[in-house]
């Protein structure tokens, strides 16, 4: 079995400090790092958004962070303006072996839809090209690990279940945003779906 470690949006604005910042998001770069030669490919993902990105809450009058609009797609979370392309935020956390990178995928570059998948922006249609990457590198199994285990890694596992790969969740390497029970939500969808969950015995 060929297996790709997936890292998902290891980047400035989630960790402290960060526009989006999520607790402990800085504590599990160390251990990503020391798992990336135990896999035949390395993927990040990167959050890339554009100025004024219709997932901003400062896009849209009166509203704020963290409030629920009606989008084309379907309902999306506001967030706060974070990983705007080419600022400071954007970039990977200085200590993540980027170099050890076989690919970088950049989602949420479409001003009018956001993109919490590896492989799919949030209207389920649009691919972000990582699916043919893996298949053209026979890979079947994928370990996730990353940020933030409730959207982005929940997200890119259940996709990635749907394409048909095996898929686990290296849980200690992943941290949580946790809006109103969205962890025990998530865990609980990713569970029911297959995938599994480990940890560093």
């Amino acid at each position: 079995m060929t297996k790709a470690l997936i890292v998902i949006d290891v980047q400035n604005d989630f960790c402290p400090g960060g526009a989006l910042a999520v607790p402990g998001g800085n504590e599990i770069v160390e251990g990503i790092n020391a798992l990336m030669n135990a896999f035949d490919a390395v993927v990040l993902t990167q959050d890339w958004h554009p100025s004024g990105h219709s997932s901003f809450a400062s896009s849209h009058v009166g509203k704020v962070p963290y409030d629920l609009i009606e989008m084309p797609y379907g309902p999306q979370l506001l967030w706060p303006d974070h990983c705007i392309q080419g600022s400071l935020g954007a970039q990977f956390h200085e200590q993540l072996y980027t170099d050890r990178a076989d690919m970088i995928v950049r989602k949420g570059h479409n001003p009018q839809i956001d993109s919490y998948s590896a492989f799919f922006e949030n209207d389920q249609e649009t691919p972000t090209g990582l699916e043919g990457y893996l298949r053209t590198r026979e890979i079947d199994a994928l370990t996730l690990v990353g940020l933030a285990t409730d959207f982005c890694v929940n997200y890119s596992a259940m996709d990635a279940v749907k394409l048909g790969f095996e898929t686990e969740i290296r849980i200690d390497l992943c941290r949580a945003i946790d809006l109103d029970g969205s962890l025990t939500a998530a865990t609980e969808q990713m569970r029911d779906a297959g995938i599994r969950f480990a940890r560093k015995a």
